[in-house]
């Protein structure tokens, strides 16, 4: 699944790859993707322009003239710059078609991904966006912030940290990398947590994304970004995937269990797992 260090990369590659070109047609072969009414959709995206690309938490903020394009690539989403006379794949759901004769192609394997049109003044109604949290990489994000959303709740850090109400882009890789490299245990309830924990969180939640955007994001074979970009993050993944490896820091194995469904990677050493 695409995280905020792999959705800010494509939305980097996609602003110099499509900005101020002009959308000839729109191509929508498979329409639950799409939240907004599909005639009012094609009727706003034709002839518009993509004027620049924003991010929220995970969500990806197309703007046109007077409205935004909001799309989440949930777990397989992923967008493909192809000639408009290329072969239309099984999995390339919506097509957008520029003047230029070049596409810009929303591929989903799963289906999961959705879309939607909003009016720019109402960007911050639209219900996932309006749910997000404090960003990892936002100054706002302090240590009293998250002490104060955690220290009530019987629910382990592993699943607070992918809680976008709180922190907003966090996925599994980076909810690990986050705890590894801030000591806490991913078992421990989020009422137990301390002042100082929380401090640690906040700081490497931001060196930790700071660092994967700088790498093009994670790529492995849960998420592979299709426009030519290749993630190296995962050249510094100190926990996640790497069940049966020693610690870089104290040789201890690095464990995997599951907390909540979600699998979870940690060294029990150095997050005093016992």
């Amino acid at each position: 699944m695409p995280e905020i260090a792999e959705v800010e990369t494509v939305r980097n590659t996609l602003k110099n790859k499509i900005l101020n070109k002009k959308i000839k047609e729109v191509k929508i072969i498979y329409p639950k993707i799409i939240e907004t009414n599909l005639d009012e959709f094609k009727k706003v995206m034709k002839g518009n322009t993509f004027h620049d690309i924003k991010r929220i938490g995970k969500y990806l903020i197309f703007e046109l003239d007077n409205h935004y394009l909001i799309s989440h690539l949930r777990m397989e989403g992923k967008y493909f710059l192809k000639n408009s006379n290329e072969e239309i794949l099984k999995h390339e759901h919506l097509i957008f078609t520029f003047t230029d004769n070049t596409d810009m192609r929303y591929h989903d394997t799963r289906k999961f991904g959705r879309m939607a049109l909003v009016l720019k003044e109402n960007l911050y109604d639209y219900e996932g966006i309006k749910k997000q949290g404090i960003e990892p990489i936002d100054d706002k994000l302090s240590k009293e912030y998250l002490y104060d959303k955690f220290k009530n709740k019987s629910i382990p850090m592993k699943t607070l940290l992918l809680d976008q109400t709180i922190i907003s882009g966090l996925g599994n890789i980076y909810a690990d990398e986050v705890l590894f490299e801030a000591q806490v245990n991913p078992f421990k309830l989020g009422k137990d947590i301390t002042l100082s924990e929380c401090a640690k969180i906040k700081s490497a939640s931001k060196k930790i994304i700071l660092k994967a955007i700088e790498e093009g994001g994670t790529t492995i074979r849960s998420y592979t970004s299709s426009l030519g970009v290749t993630g190296r993050f995962q050249q510094y993944l100190c926990v996640h995937k790497q069940e049966g490896k020693p610690c870089k820091i104290c040789k201890t194995i690095i464990k995997k269990a599951k907390v909540n469904g979600r699998s979870t990677y940690y060294c029990e050493k150095c997050q005093n797992v016992k």
